[in-house]
């Protein structure tokens, strides 16, 4: 967030004060990145815009525990908005206890020539068709770097658990990114809706 230290403890002060100025300033410094983040968990976008009102709401809540030494402001949001968007999201999540094993070494490669060509809206429409359970442990996992023991912690399941939702996550993603390029090599033309 191009955020320096002084900048960020003069926020934090703020809020903690209940500046209004100051809560709308970090309100509108961190919309759009986080209000992106709750919906990369919550295709439903009212469900997001609640996940995304009820994390501010726990951001100004809490700010006085936010420790300027210990961590980066914009970090510390972000973790707060993807647990509330996992809280309200989890009810929905029907996880199966998986039988089948999993070995780190199973990854699905996904050509960098093939991510490149594709556009960003074009990724995630493709990560929405994902199984919802499939879907946040991939998102958890890669988009933001949550551990396998962490993701079972937050939703409840065993770690492999999470490693084959992750690897089913992957194959599914490789096979329709694949789909998405073509024979040509380029990605398919994007219908007007997505531009």
């Amino acid at each position: 967030m191009g955020l320096s230290k002084k900048q960020a403890e003069k926020l934090v002060i703020g809020c903690i004060n209940n500046d209004r100025t100051a809560q709308e300033a970090l309100y509108r410094l961190f919309y759009a990145d986080m209000l992106r983040v709750c919906y990369s968990y919550l295709s439903e976008k009212e469900l997001a815009k609640e996940a995304f009102n009820t994390g501010f709401l726990k951001v100004f809540q809490s700010i006085q525990n936010f420790d300027i030494e210990k961590g980066e402001l914009g970090g510390w949001i972000r973790k707060i908005m993807i647990y509330t968007s996992i809280d309200l999201c989890r009810k929905e999540l029907k996880f199966s206890p998986v039988t089948a094993t999993v070995h780190e070494g199973d990854d699905f490669f996904i050509s960098p020539s093939i991510l490149e060509k594709l556009y960003f809206e074009d990724i995630l429409v493709n990560i929405r068709t994902l199984p919802k359970a499939t879907q946040t442990v991939f998102n958890l996992s890669v988009l933001d770097g949550f551990s396998h023991k962490e993701i079972s912690e937050q939703l409840n399941i065993s770690e492999g658990t999470s490693r084959w939702h992750l690897a089913e996550a992957k194959r599914k993603l490789r096979s329709l990114l694949e789909t998405s390029v073509g024979s040509t090599g380029r990605p398919k033309e994007r219908s007007e809706k997505t531009k």
